[in-house]
């Protein structure tokens, strides 16, 4: 991904956030344009180049009304909808393409003084990201906006590890989740340290398919654990891998957003960003 592309991400998500603060005065694209430091005619080109549709589209998908329809919905609609069109693999994008692998103690001992991890840093549509990997797979993802803090950040996971700065083939594949062109996708592993409880709550989250929110409660309930609404939002927030484990898909009951690690801001450009791909 261009730089170029990068410093848009940072403009759109000014005005995702101006959009959200003004939302029922609906302030004009002019408006919008003169927020982020650009005429309305270039602001509405990589608006609608980044994410498929208008910004007035876009927004749309960021309603609370929007939201609870999604909730609403049933499964098993997109599902039809999407065998009827071929676009099968795209709906149950994380489903298909992303395994998660648990480490064993002796990998996590110590710190993790026994694993091996590359790291590098990448462009993504929704900002930059350090992307670390095991010879067995993807064991970090996070957005970032500090380089060093958030080197820091992974490396307080594993503080033993033997670190390299390098891009390999693991972490080549799973960055191709991040392009348009998904019939390119070979199976991403995810290797990860996490209690059984919080391995069982991340692969539900592969299974909300794209486009598609779910609530903490119906979490709850697809585990077999009604009852532990708190404890499923300690472990999404326990996320180690952003959109690769889709959390971003998991909001409030009530159709707000809820929290995000990388903040609520990179969660709604996230979600309208899906919520266009699958409505294009």
């Amino acid at each position: 991904m261009s730089e170029s592309q990068s410093i848009n991400y940072q403009r759109i998500a000014e005005a995702i956030e101006y959009l959200q603060t003004n939302f029922k005065r609906q302030p004009s694209l002019d408006e919008i344009a003169e927020q982020v430091h650009l005429s309305p005619h270039h602001f509405q080109r990589i608006f609608s180049d980044w994410a498929g549709v208008s910004p007035k589209k876009f927004m749309q998908y960021l309603s609370v009304e929007y939201a609870k329809q999604l909730l609403q919905s049933r499964e098993v609609t997109l599902f039809e909808v999407a065998e009827e069109t071929g676009l099968s693999s795209t709906g149950r994008l994380h489903d298909l393409f992303v395994k998660i692998e648990g480490m064993t103690p002796g990998e996590f001992k110590n710190g993790g003084e026994n694993l091996i991890i590359n790291y590098s840093f990448a462009e993504t549509p929704f900002g930059e990201i350090i992307v670390a990997s095991t010879p067995k797979g993807i064991c970090h993802l996070a957005f970032y906006e500090d380089q060093n803090e958030g080197e820091a950040t992974m490396k307080a996971r594993f503080p033993n590890a033997d670190y390299h700065e390098l891009l390999d083939e693991i972490q080549q594949e799973a960055l191709f989740i991040f392009q348009h062109d998904w019939n390119k996708l070979n199976q991403i592993k995810l290797h990860l340290h996490g209690t059984p409880f919080q391995l069982k709550v991340w692969d539900a989250l592969l299974k909300i398919p794209l486009g598609k929110l779910k609530t903490y409660g119906s979490i709850a309930t697809e585990i077999d654990k009604p009852n532990a609404s708190r404890a499923i939002g300690t472990a999404i927030g326990s996320n180690p891998v952003a959109f690769l484990i889709p959390c971003h898909r998991v909001i409030q009951a009530s159709g707000k957003l809820g929290g995000y690690m990388w903040g609520n801001t990179r969660k709604s450009a996230i979600i309208g960003w899906e919520a266009a791909q699958i409505n294009i």
